[in-house]
């Protein structure tokens, strides 16, 4: 059989599979623990929905991404992924992130050792070989990607604040991933059927999480997904080289500011406005990026609609980068620069009239 039929069939029967696995898993959740996951319902967090729901579909995510992982040398006949320091790293680092956020479900961690698992998160990532590597200096390249990690694990956190945004800004980026390794020819390659797993895991759940929703992805959603992002960001849009094999810093920053762009500037707009008001950025409130654009008039269906298309637009862009553009200059740096400029404006402004 031809290769590239033979790796269309298995991943897309994969996908057909664990999108059918993640529906049944969340289904199973919804139906037989009602009440679990749920927060402490005396804690002083101002939150959008005031109903109590279910936050459990982040295990499904973490459960699909172990079985992708898992089912790998099935496909392919390979166990040599099996001493790859660097997926063990990820893997490692992913545990322990959707342990964390399953701990916060439950007990509603303190933010300084919340703070502190996140970092502990970026150091497994750094020494297992994730890290970014745009400086010369390994030191600046280990500091930056600690604030990568630990940022990103917030942003995803943070932008899980209306039904089915992190939802579906995550698949996106999943999207952007999947099509850097589609132009790279690289068809074998193990994060592959991880990323189909995850991003399947994501659309499974979907159908629960989309408003109304019936269940959330609760901070252990959150916490795996801003660490498993924040991996796969580091890898395929830091540090990987253009279609042509080249590798220009300002791209790749561009490729990944523009990939990453909502949770960015909805963590931008959050803390900037509470600073403004003498707030502390880390306790929960009406004052995303989200809730502006409902308090002006949209629902929350086109909201997450919006959203999702503001990420295919920024993919599109992307494809841009990587495959169309050879001569990588100050012109692009300037049209891209604005382009960002403008989606900032377009998202934060309305926060400004959120009397709310």
């Amino acid at each position: 059989m031809n290769d590239s039929i033979y790796l269309f069939l298995v991943y897309g029967a994969y996908f057909i599979c664990t999108v059918i696995l993640s529906f049944l898993i969340n289904g199973m959740f919804l139906k037989f623990a009602s009440n679990l996951g749920t927060r402490n319902q005396d804690e002083n967090f101002i939150r959008w929905n005031a109903n109590v729901k279910p936050s459990l579909g982040g295990i499904s995510f973490f459960l699909i991404f172990l079985l992708s992982i898992a089912s790998y040398p099935i496909f392919f006949e390979q166990n040599q992924f099996l001493y790859d320091k660097q997926l063990l790293g990820i893997l490692g680092a992913g545990t322990l992130a959707f342990l964390l956020g399953l701990s916060d479900d439950a007990y509603n961690t303190r933010p300084m050792l919340k703070l502190a698992v996140q970092i502990i998160c970026a150091l497994i990532l750094i020494l297992t070989g994730t890290h970014i590597a745009i400086f010369s200096n390994d030191y600046l390249n280990y500091a930056i990607t600690l604030i990568w990690v630990v940022g990103l694990m917030n942003s995803i956190n943070m932008l899980d604040n209306m039904d089915a945004i992190s939802t579906v800004v995550s698949i996106t980026t999943i999207l952007s991933a999947l099509l850097i390794l589609y132009l790279n020819s690289d068809g074998r390659n193990i994060y592959i059927i991880i990323l189909i797993g995850v991003m399947a895991a994501l659309i499974g759940f979907l159908y629960f999480n989309w408003h109304p929703a019936k269940m959330f992805m609760g901070d252990t959603g959150s916490q795996f997904l801003g660490l498993f992002l924040a991996a796969i960001g580091i890898i395929y849009f830091w540090n990987t080289p253009d279609v042509h094999k080249n590798y220009v810093t300002s791209k790749q920053f561009f490729v990944t500011i523009l990939t990453f762009a909502i949770p960015l500037i909805d963590t931008a707009t959050v803390v900037i406005n509470r600073f403004l008001k003498g707030k502390s950025p880390f306790i929960g409130g009406k004052d995303h990026t989200t809730h502006s654009f409902f308090f002006i008039g949209l629902n929350e269906k086109k909201i997450a609609l919006m959203y999702g298309a503001i990420c295919l637009i920024s993919m599109l862009f992307n494809f841009l980068i990587i495959k169309v553009i050879d001569n990588w200059g100050y012109l692009h740096i300037s049209l891209f620069t604005l382009y960002f400029i403008i989606l900032f404006l377009f998202l934060y402004l309305p926060s400004r009239k959120n009397e709310h």
